[in-house]
């Protein structure tokens, strides 16, 4: 055989190679030409759905202390029972997580948020009609929650794939609107409740959440951030291929990466005591004897601080000067001690001095959920964020579960909140503690993100190279070459 054509039928073969999998590869640009990168426009108005969204999620998640006096006196049940309320919810939007990202996975994200936008609504709506205790479980928990599961963990990750340059700005930006909507809704829905009582409000609620439908439809198809598409053009039924792909959906080996399990240990930890101000400051500040619109008040100052916060956190962060991971840890520990202090403040019966505590808790917690997210790709790279936001939801709703109700136990068993907040505090200074044990975490400069292929489209090349060099022609003439 001629030497020089050997050597042209192996640089056609890489050549056809190298094609088929620029062409098939996780980072393939779309045929209309648009950029799917960082820079491009469309990105800043996903920012926008997230905005809007997550508001519309932990926005409305923040205010539900105002129905939770509200509960406590029609159903007539402890504060420990009721606090199972919002603690169902969250759970229920934190384990159904990993299902939500591979959905998205597998399918479009842009369906995935409407029909959780429709079930967010859906569970609002139908709280407002209960009668007991447990249809709220049932409704607002189980079925509401569900609904924030399915839009969330994907709209977070949608924005993370496309922004970063500018990713934790973005993300600021995008998670501002749960203080904006807090600040904004929190003393609407008190007078809601007093004018429609908390059946009228509830269903208010239920139809602004179907906005979220909206938001679901502005993602393109061509840029759901899918880690991961069908490679096989022919069925198959194997189990292994079954086990395979579901494991390659749910991003479930990131499991076995220590950096990846440290980090979700730490935010599990912070989570037990993160939501319990939310839940219970409202009741803390009518115990001191402030009256409901004061109260009230403290949460939408609270929210107004929380803006600050990630904006500013998150444009401070972008300019480099430290690593994130270390911006972090700072507003956790912080947020931990403004906790504690909380209750400590109303000893005094100050109502300025309970607010300037409130107002800093705000600013730290609000620092600090930006900057959650904004580490993750640097944790498990880029391509696979979609499945480790769902796992990480999942892993830390154990902590969040049990939070809320301790809290409430605690008030019950001692008679005021002071124990219930020292010991939600605590759990964010141990939280920190905790992520110093991260690989690199005492270095000066972020280690290189990981860079993973998913696991199909390796097989995938393996497959291809087989194919190549076992079906090669004995001639020469390039085959495909048009």
């Amino acid at each position: 055989m001629n030497p020089m054509k050997t050597q042209k039928k192996i640089k056609m073969k890489k050549t056809n190679r190298m094609e088929d999998m620029n062409n098939h590869g996780p980072k393939a640009k779309s045929h209309s030409g648009e950029a799917e990168g960082p820079n491009g426009d469309w990105s800043w108005v996903l920012v926008g759905a997230l905005f809007i969204s997550t508001g519309l999620v932990f926005g409305l998640m923040r205010i539900m202390g105002i129905f939770f006096v509200e509960f406590v006196n029609y159903f007539e049940e402890s504060s420990q029972s009721i606090s199972w309320i919002t603690s169902i919810s969250l759970a229920t939007q934190q384990f159904f997580s990993p299902v939500a990202t591979a959905l998205c996975n597998a399918y479009e994200t842009r369906a995935v948020v409407m029909t959780g936008g429709f079930l967010s609504g859906l569970g609002l709506i139908v709280a407002s009609q209960a009668t007991c205790l447990v249809h709220l479980y049932l409704s607002m928990g189980v079925i509401t929650g569900l609904g924030w599961a399915l839009v969330f963990a994907p709209m977070m990750a949608t924005v993370v794939a496309n922004i970063s340059q500018r990713r934790a700005l973005a993300l600021g930006l995008g998670l501002s609107s749960i203080g904006i909507f807090s600040f904004t809704l929190s003393p609407l829905f008190q007078f809601l409740v007093e004018m429609y009582t908390w059946r009228g409000a509830l269903l208010i609620m239920g139809g602004l959440s179907l906005n979220i439908m909206v938001c679901g439809a502005l993602i393109r198809p061509q840029w759901c951030s899918k880690a991961l598409k069908k490679v096989d053009s022919k069925p198959r039924s194997s189990c292994a291929t079954v086990l395979r792909r579901v494991s390659s959906y749910l991003e479930l080996p990131v499991l076995l990466e220590r950096p990846y399990l440290t980090y979700t240990a730490t935010i599990s930890i912070f989570n037990a005591g993160y939501f319990v101000p939310y839940v219970h400051l409202v009741a803390l500040s009518r115990m001191t004897g402030f009256s409901e619109y004061q109260a009230a008040f403290i949460m939408s100052a609270t929210g107004v601080t929380d803006i600050l916060g990630r904006v500013t956190t998150g444009w401070f962060s972008d300019l480099g000067y430290f690593r994130t991971i270390h911006l972090l840890s700072l507003w956790v520990m912080l947020a931990g001690l403004f906790i504690i202090l909380l209750p400590v403040s109303s000893l005094t019966g100050s109502y300025a001095t309970l607010m300037v505590i409130s107002l800093l808790y705000g600013f730290c917690s609000g620092a600090l959920s930006s900057l959650v997210f904004a580490v993750m790709p640097m944790i498990v790279g880029v391509e696979r964020v979609m499945g480790a936001l769902g796992l990480l939801q999942l892993i830390e709703s154990g902590a969040g579960l049990l939070g809320a109700p301790l809290s409430g136990w605690l008030k019950d068993m001692t008679g005021d909140y002071t124990v219930s907040f020292i010991v939600a505090g605590s759990f964010l200074i141990l939280g920190t503690l905790t992520m110093t044990t991260l690989p690199h975490y005492f270095s000066r400069t972020d280690p290189p993100p990981p860079h993973r292929v998913p696991h199909d489209v390796k097989d995938r090349g393996v497959h291809l190279e087989l194919d190549c060099i076992n079906n090669s022609p004995s001639d020469s003439s390039p085959k495909g070459a048009q």
